[in-house]
């Protein structure tokens, strides 16, 4: 199991933070994402680390802006 943590651009709420986990959490390989709203990031944890896209995907998904690892 590994973690990346990843900067996102746009959130500022608790739904923001409810909707990003909850995309990311639906990404195949995915058992675990956290995020930071302070730190603007979400740690996802994995069994097998999803691709960036497929995680940048997803964060897109929910309305808001992966803009690289932190």
């Amino acid at each position: 199991m590994s973690t990346e943590t990843y900067r996102v651009e746009g959130m500022t709420c608790g739904h923001c933070a409810q909707a990003v986990t909850s995309e990311v959490s639906g990404v195949t390989g995915v058992t675990a994402a956290v995020v930071d709203l302070e730190a603007n990031t979400v740690a996802v944890t994995a069994d097998i680390q999803p691709a960036p896209d497929a995680i940048a995907a997803a964060v897109e998904e929910a309305g808001y802006t992966l803009t690289g690892r932190a």
